[in-house]
């Protein structure tokens, strides 16, 4: 039987604990520009119970927060008409960065350097697990994904495009 790789404490795992959210961990090989398409097939898990967490920001460089499907990309004019923006963006990575307090390819929604609006896919929420990153490239965590509305205050919005 293979040795549980054993990854440190990040700012993610943290809140989640002390909130006392059960959680597995997966570790795996991190890929430059690889994307939740490829942890999920490295995981074997399907890309669709996989969640990407996404800064963007609206027409005032407000930042928020969009969890999203792996497979799947977000309408930003479907998102906005939502939220009642005029405009919504992916922020640059560096600002996205700053932010999140997370390097991008390892942003998690939990444990954030700034409190942001998180809004996530509707259809997430009907999934029986996800798996969602833990606050560190390479690093999945699986919780229920009722746990984003519990902690996160997360507002479900229906904006997915298929890829």
């Amino acid at each position: 039987m293979a040795k549980k790789e054993h990854v440190s404490e990040t700012p993610a795992t943290a809140m989640l604990k002390a909130h006392r959210v059960v959680f597995t961990e997966h570790p795996y090989e991190y890929l430059e520009h690889g994307g939740a398409e490829h942890s999920a097939a490295v995981l074997g898990f399907d890309p669709f119970t996989v969640v990407k967490t996404l800064v963007m920001e609206d027409e005032k460089a407000r930042p928020l927060i969009v969890l999203m499907h792996g497979n799947r990309k977000v309408s930003t004019k479907n998102l906005a008409r939502q939220i009642g923006a005029k405009s919504v963006e992916p922020c640059k990575p560096e600002v996205a960065n700053r932010h999140s307090g997370y390097l991008v390819g390892g942003t998690s929604p939990f444990g954030t350097r700034r409190e942001m609006p998180v809004y996530v896919e509707e259809t997430i929420l009907a999934l029986p697990r996800i798996c969602i990153n833990g606050g560190r490239r390479g690093y999945l965590v699986g919780i229920e994904p009722q746990v984003v509305v519990h902690l996160l205050g997360a507002k479900p919005v229906h904006c997915a495009l298929e890829d």
